[in-house]
């Protein structure tokens, strides 16, 4: 969190993340060219870095998309995801160079300009075999420049945060374009085991990560789906692990019931920052935090500590014979409701006239 805007908040996690992405980078990039040079002595420079540069941007972008369901499968990879920007942004640097030597190689000779050459020199798009696929690959790499000038906090808090979640889902389209790119560019001038090995060892892997945590994101729903009403049952108060959550589905509504010091307190599951799960963080130094980019709030009233002004919406709770009930009816954003302590049984609704300030 930052209470204002830097072009990137370093801190000691981030530099050695970007370390070991630069380093392989230049890892791959050596080893690829290196092999290129023995296998296919034949090929010119810029061919080796135009394929090169094409499978390790295609690589990376796998990689981008793998981690949000890796995540969900296994919170050992949340540190990926509190990064994945810096990934994204090199991502797209790395396919700029790629399109550029395209571009440069097989459009800069001829008596029109580049972009002209590169949409009319080639209009078979009924043909499978001769399909303009370098399009496909422009088309990509216009969405990856969108996502990457709008990887800022500056962007999201000024487009929203749903705005800003729908133009980065287009990185998926943007996938499914550099995979045409490929099936349709180089799979039908060189039909060979490295070149499928290298497409399908990307998607398939990742269709069947999606797939797992899609099928986990469900059964988590089904399980703790709730019907509406004036009070929900949550669980046993052992039920909800200590200084974590249990995360309940009402409806529309996605509720974190946190367990901390004794006492229970219900919030929004969604982070106003990126709309990140906050019942699958925990409470550090009193505060939920979001295990996506550890924005915080105070379990009592929704509201990140000073100076942040980030607001999330309360439940009322209460505690029956030791079983956890919440009220699934919204309070307003940042309204005060007081725990309930766990060693104490209340008869009666908890909170029926909170107080709206801090």
């Amino acid at each position: 969190m930052a209470d204002h805007y830097v072009p990137v908040q370093w801190n000691s996690e981030k530099k050695r993340y970007d370390g070991i992405l630069l380093t392989f980078i230049i890892a791959y990039l050596t080893l690829f060219l290196g092999l290129q040079w023995y296998f296919y002595p034949e090929g010119t420079l810029e061919t080796r870095i135009i394929r090169s540069t094409g499978t390790l941007a295609f690589l990376l972008l796998t990689i981008v998309l793998a981690i949000g369901p890796l995540c969900r499968l296994n919170p050992r990879f949340l540190p990926l995801l509190y990064n994945r920007r810096h990934l994204g942004v090199a991502t797209f640097l790395i396919g700029l160079i790629h399109g550029i030597f395209n571009l440069i190689q097989f459009h800069s000779l001829g008596n029109v300009g580049i972009l002209t050459s590169l949409f009319t020199s080639n209009t078979q798009y009924g043909s499978f075999a001769g399909f303009p696929f370098q399009v496909l690959g422009f088309t990509a790499l216009c969405i990856l420049f969108l996502m990457a000038a709008t990887s800022h906090d500056f962007w999201l808090k000024n487009l929203t945060p749903g705005a800003w979640k729908r133009l980065h889902m287009l990185v998926y389209l943007a996938y499914v374009l550099l995979v045409g790119h490929i099936a349709l560019g180089i799979l039908q001038n060189q039909l060979n085991v490295t070149w499928i090995s290298i497409l399908s060892t990307g998607v398939i892997p990742l269709i069947v990560l999606h797939l797992a945590a899609a099928r986990k994101n469900h059964h988590e729903e089904v399980e703790n789906a709730r019907s509406k009403a004036d009070w929900i049952h949550v669980g046993s108060v052992d039920s909800i692990p200590d200084q974590r959550a249990r995360i309940i589905y009402c409806g529309d509504e996605s509720i974190a019931i946190f367990k901390y010091d004794q006492q229970i307190a219900a919030v929004s599951n969604v982070c106003r920052h990126q709309h990140g799960p906050l019942g699958e963080g925990k409470v550090v130094d009193g505060c939920i935090t979001c295990p996506w980019h550890g924005y915080q709030y105070y379990p009592h009233n929704g509201q990140s500590p000073p100076p942040y002004t980030e607001k999330i919406e309360t439940y009322r709770v209460r505690i029956d014979d030791g079983q956890v009930y919440v009220d699934p009816h919204a309070l307003p954003p940042g309204t005060a409701c007081a725990p309930v302590p766990i060693d104490r049984s209340f008869d009666s609704p908890q909170g029926d006239h909170p107080d709206a300030s801090s």
